[in-house]
C-alpha cells in the first residue's frame, strides 16, 4: 500500500494491466521504479505491459533486467521467451523458456510453450529453406555428370563448355519460371552457331505448344525442328515441355506409363540434344509451404522417354 492507505503505484498499474490499459500500466510502472529501481517485480510486469503494446525492444530489455535482478527467478525468463517468441525468434526463445523450467520444473505452460514453439522453429526452418532453394537456383551440381561426357565427346573444350553453359542456363531458366508461375511454355531453345547463323531470320527459341495435340502434330514438329536446326546451322538444342501437356502415349513409343516412376508428381522436361550427346531430365515439381517447389531433377533414359525424336545428325 501507498503512503495514506490508498493502492501503491504498482498495484495501480497492474489494475490498469487488467483493464487492458497497458500504456497507463507501464506509465505507473516506470513512476514504480524511480522509487524502487532494483524490485525485478516492476520490470517483469512492465516487461509484460510493453509486450501488448508490441514494444518488443523495450519489452526485451526489460526482461533481460529482471533477470539481472533476479537470475533464480522464472519470470524474468518466461517474460524474455515471450518476448522472443513474439519476435519470431523461435530458438532463442526455447533457450530462455528451458531456463524458465529449470526454475520451476512444475510448469505445464512453460513445458506447452516450449513444445508448441519446437514445432514452430522447424517450421520455420523449413520456410526459409524452401525460400533459398526458390531464389537460389544452381543446376550444376546435378548437371556435371553431362559436363564429363561432353569434355570427353566434343571437339574441344571450348565446345564442351559453351554445351554444357546452355543446358545448365535453360534448366535453370525454366526452374525460375515455373518457380514464379508454376508452369512453362513448350518450346525448342537453340544454341546458333554466331558466325553462321543469320539472327534475321532464325530466332534462338521455337514455341511447340500444338505438338502434342496428336501424333500427326507431334510428327510434323519435330521434322520442322531438324530442319530449322540445319538451316540455322544451330550446334545445340534444349526442348523444354510440361508434363502436362504430353497428352497421349506415342510420344513414349506406345510404352504408356509403365516404364514411368515418377507417379503423378506435375513438372516438366528438359531434353538436350546435340550431335554428340542426347540427355532427358525430368524436373518435379511439388508445393510447400504455399510455395511452388522444383525438385532436383532425374536423369531418364532418353531412349525410352525421349518427348521428341533426334533433331541432329548424330555425330561419328
Amino acid at each position: 500500500m501507498a503512503e495514506g492507505g490508498g493502492p501503491s503505484l504498482k498495484d495501480q498499474g497492474n489494475e490498469f494491466f487488467k483493464s487492458g490499459n497497458y500504456l497507463k500500466a507501464a506509465a505507473l510502472y516506470t513512476q514504480a521504479m524511480k522509487l524502487d529501481p532494483s524490485n525485478p517485480t516492476l520490470y517483469s510486469n512492465r516487461a509484460a505491459a510493453f509486450l501488448h503494446l508490441v514494444k518488443l525492444n523495450k519489452a526485451l530489455a526489460d526482461a533481460e533486467t529482471t533477470i539481472t535482478l533476479n537470475p533464480q527467478w522464472e519470470k524474468g525468463y518466461f517474460r524474455k521467451g515471450c518476448v522472443l517468441e513474439a519476435m519470431e525468434r523461435y530458438e532463442d526463445a526455447i533457450a530462455a523458456f528451458q531456463l524458465a523450467l529449470q526454475y520451476n520444473p512444475q510448469s505445464v505452460e512453460v513445458s506447452k510453450k516450449i513444445k508448441r514453439l519446437t514445432g514452430l522453429s522447424r517450421e520455420k526452418k523449413r520456410t526459409e529453406e524452401v525460400d533459398n532453394i526458390r531464389s537460389n537456383v544452381d543446376m550444376r551440381k546435378y548437371l556435371d555428370p553431362v559436363k564429363t561426357e561432353l569434355s570427353g565427346k566434343c571437339g574441344s573444350v571450348e565446345e564442351g563448355q559453351d554445351f554444357f553453359s546452355f543446358v545448365v542456363d535453360t534448366m535453370e531458366s525454366a526452374i525460375k519460371v515455373w518457380h514464379e508461375s508454376g508452369k512453362v511454355d513448350p518450346r525448342v531453345y537453340f544454341l546458333l552457331d554466331k558466325q553462321k547463323t543469320q539472327t534475321d531470320k532464325y530466332a534462338p527459341v521455337v514455341n511447340i505448344d500444338k505438338a502434342f495435340e496428336s501424333p500427326q502434330t507431334h510428327s510434323s514438329c519435330f521434322t520442322f525442328l531438324r530442319q530449322y536446326a540445319e538451316e540455322s546451322f544451330s550446334r545445340a538444342a534444349c526442348l523444354v515441355a510440361p508434363k502436362s501437356i504430353i497428352s497421349y502415349p506415342q510420344v513414349w513409343k506406345g510404352q504408356g506409363s509403365r516404364k514411368w516412376k515418377h507417379g503423378q508428381t506435375d513438372g516438366f522436361f528438359v531434353q538436350f540434344e546435340s550431335p554428340v550427346l542426347r540427355k532427358l531430365w525430368f524436373v518435379p515439381s511439388t508445393s510447400e509451404k504455399g510455395q511452388t517447389l522444383c525438385r532436383d531433377p532425374a536423369a531418364l533414359d532418353v531412349s525410352i522417354h525421349e518427348v521428341i525424336p533426334r533433331i541432329f545428325k548424330e555425330s561419328t
